[in-house]
């Protein structure tokens, strides 16, 4: 059903920053048809350590029988640069021949990653997309891009996330960062440097992507007697071993990075100047209890992202809401698209 393929950039990709990559690859996937008028194609943008598989991570939503079915949809999903998972990154050299730069990876920012895609997308000959959507980091991605390019995208969807990153978010990815440079294998550039950093900071995110009541609910502790050896504390760290087995210390940070970076009224007046350039039919999603990305933001994209909607899910989930909650997703979706081709 799905097809994964790479795509190398003809040219070096010079990035925000100021850094060159010599040579870019994006891993990608593209699940089901497009149609014979190419009027049927859905863009995700992924979150922080998430990949090209939707299907996989973003189940009830994507996948057969769900809203975006792929009988019905053409779906493409790419990775993002400086990921783990098939894109140029910390792990992956840069030249023919050439080691790894692991720490020594360049800055990234969201908009050098929209730079990847929009290569990406005229590649693959898709003039025009239909839906583009993506949560938190995915969100802040589709954000920038559908400021760019806002003749290319017919409808925008985004979740728990902001047009400019917070200093809240910031002070936690940095909390997260310090536990990996703590950790001194990761300053050995190694494939496996800063694991026990890594299994820290997923533990600190954690903190941010629940709530309260999502712990009291899932983690309270049974046993009155209990002194030591909590659920809640095994919790934090199965957590961490599974990011740990399928992610990487370099990544991370190079990636949490780009999210502090975000802020898409960069040199164009401020967010909200910035933001009254997009044309999509735009759709806001925000989650009652996001500590990480608060319904403040979500509710400042749709005041000035000219005729957005704005939806608020009621969750237990905080910020991993817009995960987890497909079928309030699904609901609102349904709203959106009637109320779209009414128009």
């Amino acid at each position: 059903m799905s097809n994964s393929s790479v795509f190398v950039l003809p040219e070096p990709l010079p990035l925000e920053g100021g850094a060159v990559l010599p040579t870019v690859q994006v891993a990608y996937q593209t699940v089901g048809t497009l149609n014979a008028a190419r009027d049927n194609v859905v863009w995700v943008c992924h979150a922080l350590t998430a990949n090209a598989d939707v299907l996989g991570w973003w189940p009830g939503l994507f996948g057969p029988g769900c809203h975006f079915d792929p009988a019905d949809w053409f779906i493409v999903c790419a990775n993002i640069l400086g990921s783990c998972y098939g894109s140029t990154g910390p792990l992956t050299p840069v030249e023919s021949g050439a080691e790894p730069l692991y720490h020594a990876f360049p800055l990234l920012t969201v908009r050098d990653m929209v730079a990847a895609h929009e290569q990406l997308r005229q590649h693959l000959g898709l003039a025009r997309i239909h839906t583009l959507i993506g949560g938190s980091l995915g969100g802040q991605q589709a954000l920038e891009w559908a400021v760019q390019q806002p003749a290319v995208f017919g409808h925008l969807v985004v979740l728990a996330t902001n047009a400019r990153h917070s200093p809240w978010g910031i002070a936690f990815n940095e909390a997260q960062r310090l536990a990996i440079f703590a950790d001194p294998t990761y300053h050995a550039a190694t494939p496996a440097g800063g694991q026990a950093g890594l299994k820290a900071a997923r533990a600190v995110a954690l903190l941010s992507y629940r709530s309260y009541n999502a712990y009291g609910n899932s983690q309270a502790e049974p046993d009155a007697a209990r002194l030591t050896d909590f659920r809640a504390s095994s919790y934090q760290q199965y957590q961490g071993d599974k990011l740990v087995a399928r992610f990487d210390a370099y990544s991370y940070v190079a990636l949490s990075r780009a999210m502090d970076s975000h802020n898409v009224g960069r040199g164009r007046g401020g967010p909200e100047a910035a933001l009254r350039q997009i044309r999509a039919r735009t759709l806001v999603i925000g989650i009652n209890s996001d500590v990480l990305f608060p319904p403040v933001e979500q509710q400042l994209l749709a005041r000035h992202i000219p005729g957005a909607q704005y939806a608020e899910m009621a969750s237990g989930f905080g910020h991993d809401g817009f995960l987890i909650e497909t079928a309030q997703i699904t609901h609102v979706l349904e709203r959106f698209y009637v109320q779209s081709f009414a128009h």
